[in-house]
């Protein structure tokens, strides 16, 4: 529809479905075997609610709310005419062919369509008519008004057969209007049983023999039911408001089901031995439901079944709700990498999920004292709070991530094309300025190769002198690989600029490893005794000097480096760098080599010592 819709019905043949709405009013026609839409047709007025008269789309009448009553058929308009009183709802009783209407008055007017006139109308003791309906087994006619009453009227006798006062059963003395529940739906389910909808929100059962309800079911929402639908093959009762369409039991009233939408119900289709139900809404498309539970798919979307099988036979545990997802790093911290390959890790995406009662047991090992850190942590929070300091300074910044959360304001107060949220006031990111797991931590060395370039944000705050001294001492230090890389005066682009940063940070990050490595050397140097023949080898430093001088390439060559050229004059470089830890697979084998032929060249001092004598 353009705007919203209204009302749906299906014709009984069950080929054709029809719904109005606005704006501008107008009524739709759906074919169901060709799955498209028949005709579309404008009107003068909104739609209240309105009926189909013959087994098809072929005969309709609409009741408006400019008090109008208007008579369609195949090819158009009929008849309009007019009701003395603003309409509300209206029912066909077909054994009279009296097209009964109720609105604003006390009167219920019967239009005879066989004869084409009006009849002398029934006159009821409710000042207002909300809704009515007609027994289709025995033409019973029941009349909901406005006082909380319902009254049965014979058309064969064409009086009043009795009076149920529902609103007494459905009261509350809490009840927030002053005024008694008013009937708001009716709906019959055999001979017998009929179902009542009341402005507070409750759905009563009756036996029509009986003045007492069978059950009174409460949708807790205080809000008036606007229909009530029968599944007979399940026993399932289908009561709908604005908010919710409720399917229970209608011998216990156990819930079975709720349909929840984002937008306002107004108006519930139930295709009669199956399982799929149409809602009209406070929006532009019509709302569809299939519950396979309740019943098979029509015959014109056979297809669902199909869906529906297809979903079960594939269905696959996607969600982990009993794991815990953890990195590598985390899987090593908690002891946990020899499980690597077997069944209790499942790999996903950058790392694992692990069960969480193993987790649990995994990190109380690691971490024995996490408890006791986490209590304390909490009795100082609250310790905080009962005893703030006396001097406070208001700089409405978080206490964690203190940093992020000016820059983000800073950032929002300068003018943009696109302003975008502001993450302080998102209660989705409310953890990340309060839990201070969530703290950044500028040390790690993930946050210094992953963000290199916001370094360069930093460079307009004064720095500390230890840095300033540490940049100095490796400007100094830098080798000629280190000025064969530095391009930073031949060119500003962004790319060589993050390359530079992410190449400074990644030696920095090494410089400092290789420290603690060699202070770790050093302490067990001191503790280790060497004997005379594994005692460790000084280093030649006029060797080294001599290296040091050589050119690049020179180098490269002596080591066994390769230079492949690429396509477009490209050219890489493969070498090992020279070390304890890294051997070159030339030296390895000419190691080999040396030890085989000492094993076969045959010794010659005795040949020295027959030549002397």
């Amino acid at each position: 529809m353009p705007g919203v819709s209204t009302s749906i019905r299906a014709s009984k043949d069950g080929q054709y479905i029809m719904a109005t709405g606005i704006y501008k009013p107008r009524v739709k026609c759906f074919d169901v075997n060709n799955l498209s839409m028949k005709f579309e047709r404008c009107l003068d007025s909104e739609v209240v609610t309105f009926e189909i008269l013959s087994e098809d789309y072929t005969k309709i009448v609409f009741l408006q709310c400019d008090r109008y009553v208007e008579f369609h058929v195949g090819h158009g308009r009929h008849y309009r005419l007019r009701v003395p009183h603003f309409g509300r709802d209206m029912t066909y009783h077909r054994p009279s062919c009296d097209l009964v209407v109720v609105g604003a008055s006390s009167e219920v007017y019967r239009l005879n369509l066989e004869l084409g006139q009006f009849l002398a109308p029934y006159v009821t003791k409710a000042n207002e008519i909300n809704c009515c309906s007609v027994n289709e087994e025995h033409g019973l006619l029941v009349f909901g008004s406005e006082s909380g009453h319902v009254e049965a009227w014979d058309p064969r006798t064409k009086s009043k057969q009795g009076v149920l006062d529902c609103a007494l059963h459905c009261s509350d003395a809490n009840y927030r209007n002053s005024t008694m529940p008013s009937i708001t739906a009716l709906k019959f389910n055999g001979a017998l049983q009929m179902g009542v909808g009341t402005s507070s929100g409750h759905v009563l059962l009756y036996d029509i023999r009986s003045s007492k309800p069978l059950l009174v079911k409460d949708h807790m929402n205080e809000i008036p039911i606007k229909k009530i639908e029968f599944h007979k093959q399940m026993n399932y009762v289908y009561s709908m408001d604005a908010n919710v369409v409720k399917i229970w039991d209608k011998n216990t009233g156990k819930q079975y089901t709720n349909i929840e939408s984002s937008v306002d119900f107004n108006d519930l289709c139930v295709i009669p031995n199956t399982g799929l139900c149409m809602m009209a809404v406070e929006d532009q498309k019509m709302q569809v439901y299939y519950v396979p539970s309740l019943g098979p798919a029509p015959k014109w979307c056979a297809f669902l079944d199909n869906l529906t099988e297809e979903m079960e036979s594939s269905a696959s545990q996607t969600v982990y709700d009993d794991y815990k997802f953890v990195t590598k790093q985390e899987l090593e911290t908690l002891g946990l990498d020899h499980l690597l390959g077997t069944n209790l890790l499942r790999a996903y995406m950058h790392g694992y999920f692990v069960d969480v009662r193993l987790y649990k047991r995994a990190k109380s090992i690691a971490d024995p004292f996490a408890f006791e850190e986490y209590k304390k942590r909490k009795i100082r929070e609250k310790i905080e709070q009962e005893r703030p300091s006396r001097l406070k300074v208001d700089d409405n910044l978080p206490k964690v991530n203190r940093e992020l959360a000016s820059r983000l304001l800073e950032n929002g107060d300068k003018p943009k094309k696109k302003q975008t949220g502001n993450l302080l006031k998102d209660d989705r990111f409310k953890a990340l300025f309060e839990n201070p797991d969530f703290e950044v931590d500028k040390g790690a060395e993930e946050y210094r190769l992953l963000n290199p370039v916001l370094s360069r944000l930093d460079k307009s705050k004064p720095k500390p002198e230890a840095e300033v001294e540490r940049m100095e001492d490796d400007a100094e230090e830098k080798d000629s690989d280190a000025e064969f890389y530095d391009t930073s005066g031949e060119s500003s682009d962004d790319d060589r600029t993050w390359v530079k940063e992410v190449k400074k940070q990644h030696k920095i990050i090494r410089n400092k490893k290789q420290r603690d490595n060699d202070e770790e050397d050093d302490d067990t140097r001191k503790e280790k005794v060497y004997e005379f023949s594994n005692a460790p080898k000084t280093v030649n430093i006029k060797r080294v000097m001599q290296v040091s001088k050589k050119s690049l390439g020179e180098r490269l060559n002596k080591e066994g480096s390769t230079v492949v050229s690429g396509t477009g004059g490209n050219r890489e470089m493969k070498f090992v760098m020279r070390g304890k830890k890294h051997i070159s697979d030339n030296q390895k084998k000419m190691k080999k080599h040396y030890e085989e032929r000492k094993q076969l060249v045959r010794r010659t001092g005795f040949l020295k010592k027959k030549n002397r004598s």
